[in-house]
């Protein structure tokens, strides 16, 4: 099994990387590739069980949209054919059309999903997250945090990773919260998602990257952790912006 890890030189804001080390703890079997920005990315010539992405600056949006302009086309069919992705943070921006600075175009995404950013260059948006993800039989809470300097507006509905209890969606104005389509799954929570979820990430490792009765590194003090965290989440005396 191999995981690409794209542009981990500057997609790593928040220790978004710890989704990936964190993986391989618990399959440590799996071969971990990391695809610099000059590099030519892995899944040009074989497709590997997953293709990570975190949050990064907004100068890396630029650079890593530059990176696979080229590899547009490759990218859309990879998602088309259930390809697995996990994107993080401000990175789902690079995937979409356009990005906003203060009402002025800043940037052209791939334009692989139809949506759009608003941003504001000095007011940072902080919380933490509360939400819910389902497969239609089971339901898993999700805990997180996000800090972002702009929202993404379109559809979603329908094709959201997690619906919002607490906190915001895509934007403040809808409870959808992030993107699944087929095997792409993006969201705004930023840093170690993995981590933080680990009944999420079993699900994942057992569904999405297809191991039989997978078991988690330190499973019983992450879940643990988790189960004290979404307390103090689901606690409405927990303030969630800042």
């Amino acid at each position: 099994m191999k995981i690409e890890v794209l542009f981990p030189e500057v997609c790593n804001l928040y220790g978004d990387l710890f989704n990936i080390k964190y993986l391989k703890e618990c399959l440590p079997e799996a071969e971990v590739v990391n695809t610099s920005l000059k590099d030519e990315p892995l899944f040009v010539k074989e497709i590997p069980a997953l293709i990570y992405m975190g949050t990064t600056t907004e100068r890396g949006q630029v650079l890593a949209i530059e990176a696979l302009s080229k590899y547009k086309e490759q990218i859309k069919k990879a998602i088309n054919e259930g390809v697995a992705f996990l994107v993080t943070g401000n990175a789902v921006e690079i995937f979409c059309k356009t990005i906003y600075e203060e009402g002025e175009k800043v940037a052209e995404g791939l334009g692989i999903f139809d949506f759009e950013t608003k941003r504001k260059a000095r007011k940072r948006f902080n919380s933490l997250y509360l939400g819910e993800f389902s497969d239609g039989e089971e339901v898993i809470k999700i805990v997180g945090f996000k800090s972002l300097f702009g929202y993404v507006y379109g559809d979603n509905k329908g094709k959201e990773l997690f619906m919002t209890e607490r906190g915001d969606g895509f934007n403040p104005d809808i409870k959808e919260e992030g993107l699944r389509v087929n095997n792409f799954f993006a969201t705004q929570i930023t840093g170690p998602l993995f981590v933080l979820n680990p009944i999420f990430t079993k699900w994942f490792i057992k569904n999405i990257l297809k191991v039989e009765n997978p078991s988690l590194a330190h499973e019983e003090a992450a879940i643990d952790s988790y189960m004290d965290r979404l307390a103090e989440y689901t606690n409405t005396n927990t303030g969630f912006y800042y």
